[in-house]
């Protein structure tokens, strides 16, 4: 237990220049990072569940809330969001995991008086928020040419 407790606590290094204030902005960095893992996954359970909603209640779904109908008709179900939704929570676990190992390595680093710009980070999230984009506007043209 003593092994464990030896991670959790820091100790104390002196303040000198801009030392505080790094280790603060790699802290925000590493929330921020959390913050969009925690977004890409949430999104994706919220996606998930969106079949499970339109079986309790195909009416609630439906665009046009004066004709509801008792099952949704092939053109207003949202179709099989199984794959979408594994991606964007695949996305954000990945966001996550990223953001730890980037805070940790950063702040070896730190302590050593060096940095490391984050070039493989701006690039994951550049090709991941393209992809989702990409993704969600492939559904939409797919789900506009079930319709006609």
């Amino acid at each position: 237990m003593s092994r464990f407790l030896k991670y959790l606590v820091s100790t104390p290094i002196s303040n000198t220049g801009s030392v505080a204030r790094d280790h603060l902005a790699n802290e925000r960095t590493f929330l921020s990072w959390t913050r969009t893992g925690l977004g890409f996954v949430a999104l994706g359970v919220a996606l998930a569940k969106l079949d499970a909603l339109e079986a309790l209640s195909p009416s609630l779904l439906s665009l046009n809330p004066s004709s509801p109908s008792p099952s949704p008709s092939p053109s207003q179900s949202h179709g099989d969001m199984k794959i979408p939704s594994a991606a964007l929570v695949g996305s954000g676990t990945g966001c996550l995991s990223y953001g730890t190992i980037r805070y940790f390595r950063s702040l070896k680093l730190l302590q050593r008086g060096l940095f490391r710009p984050n070039v493989a980070g701006i690039g994951l999230v550049a090709l991941t928020s393209g992809a989702v984009a990409g993704g969600g506007v492939y559904l939409l043209v797919q789900q506009e040419t079930r319709e006609r």
